[in-house]
């Protein structure tokens, strides 16, 4: 029988996975949207009121709103419950985490959390939990859990067993069908100055279409296709990226290709996974940071610790405005507290540890994965000395026009440089496009270099 671990917010108990490749029974798929939320997530709320119920989260857009607008925040009326400081901290420690704490050690005087009532807003369309609940009882791990076999469109380990599950869940969460963005990154120096840089990307989520098949999905081995074009500052622009990630990364790793304007050529690129610096980072995140986290798990043992509460951004909705300008969010140290919103929330907390013999910057992650969304919303990341490197923070909101609960910014603390990259600045551009219509054919290397050429 799979275990569902429902932890006080002090205590995290390690989860025993004797049939750690099983699948979920049909007695326990009935839970889902019953006593479990349509995605797994535990619907009921906890002891002590302060996580509520799941109600079904926003399924209607506020009055007022209409498609390509930045997403006004239905919750603008709630006010701070309280604010945690380096002061307070330690009344709080039970539902922070180390690297939260250590933020706060860093940057005493600045950085702050601003807590709010927590509203369980993540939802998706009922496509997706028609679909998640199909793949719960067929799903599997594949290439020693370097694959997925068995599921489309939705999760595929609603009910998870080991922490390979959980973190396949992330990678494999729905974000809509066909996306385009224009979104731009940050990495101040220590002193608050920066250089946007500014990119387009288009997604297209093969895994996540309606139509999707196992059969389709099978003989693609295609999860999506990602192309990215920096157009800003004119010394990087035309750079371009181009990633095809698979659904079996034993059977076929991911494929990526580079533009680079000075050679005017495209170029196989099968260095863009795992530990390579990302691409326009300065080096202050790894490849598979992006999105949290991307790509093969197979350089860690990944061991699932339970549940826990925690403070983590969501419904950053004010975070997300048009009315904000980039200077008011990027300041030196870590980007403006005022703006961010805390909530506490449930999460799965998976722990990835370097496998022996091989090689990453990262020797040990900590992830801590929202139960009613998938999304990994915070990470700390450990060096070969055991001593934390970088904290990563996910600020997330749900797109409703879609709905999908997703990041509006992510960022990247280096405590070592004290330096941070802020990715997904979108408050002075345009609103993602989830209403683009995008072919296989956007997603060539010939594709590639039409839209790497300035």
């Amino acid at each position: 029988m799979k275990k569902l671990a429902i932890l006080s917010a002090a205590v995290i108990v390690a989860l025993s996975a004797p049939s750690a490749w099983a699948k979920v029974t049909e007695a326990e798929a009935a839970k889902l949207g019953t006593e479990l939320t349509p995605l797994g997530g535990v619907k009921a709320g906890n002891a002590d009121g302060s996580i509520p119920a799941w109600d079904g989260g926003i399924t209607t857009a506020p009055a007022g709103y209409k498609k390509g607008m930045h997403h006004p925040d239905p919750f603008a009326g709630d006010k701070i419950e309280f604010t945690i400081t380096n002061a307070n901290k330690d009344k709080y420690k039970a539902h922070l985490t180390d690297g939260q704490i250590k933020l706060f050690e860093l940057y005493p005087e600045t950085y702050k959390m601003n807590v709010y009532q927590t509203r369980r807003t993540a939802s998706v369309p009922q496509f997706v939990y028609d679909a998640t609940k199909a793949n719960a009882t067929r799903a599997e791990l594949v290439s020693q859990g370097n694959g997925v076999k068995g599921a489309s469109i939705g999760v595929p380990f609603p009910i998870p067993e080991n922490g390979l599950e959980v973190i396949w869940n992330h990678v494999l969460r729905f974000r809509g069908v066909d996306v385009k963005t224009s979104r731009s990154q940050a990495a101040p120096t220590a002193g608050g100055s920066y250089t946007l840089v500014e990119t387009t990307e288009e997604i297209r989520f093969q895994y996540s279409r309606p139509e999707m098949t196992l059969d389709k999905l099978a003989a693609s081995n295609t999860l999506f296709y990602f192309k990215q074009v920096v157009t800003q500052p004119a010394r990087l622009a035309g750079t371009a990226l181009l990633v095809k990630e698979t659904m079996d990364q034993e059977a076929l790793p991911r494929q990526a290709w580079t533009y680079n304007t000075g050679q005017r050529r495209v170029r196989k690129a099968p260095n863009v996974a795992f530990d390579t610096p990302g691409s326009v980072s300065d080096g202050l995140r790894t490849t598979d940071d992006f999105d949290m986290f991307n790509g093969s798990p197979v350089r860690y043992n990944w061991e699932l610790m339970g549940k826990k509460e925690v403070y983590i951004p969501y419904n950053d909705y004010k975070l997300h405005s048009d009315q904000l300008k980039y200077d008011q969010i990027i300041h030196p140290g870590h980007i403006n507290p005022e703006f961010v919103r805390w909530e506490k929330h449930r999460v799965w907390v998976v722990k990835a540890q370097l496998k022996e013999g091989m090689r990453h910057i990262y020797k040990t992650r900590t992830f801590y994965i929202d139960e009613d969304s998938w999304q990994v919303s915070l990470a700390d990341m450990y060096d070969n000395r055991d001593e934390l490197y970088r904290v990563a923070v996910a600020h997330a909101i749900n797109y409703y026009e879609v709905p999908t609960h997703w990041s509006t910014l992510e960022v990247f603390h280096d405590l070592q440089s004290r330096r941070y990259i802020a990715m997904g600045l979108d408050n002075e551009g345009r609103m993602y496009d989830f209403d683009a219509k995008l072919s296989e054919a956007n997603f060539t290397p010939a594709a590639l270099r039409r839209a790497g050429i300035r």
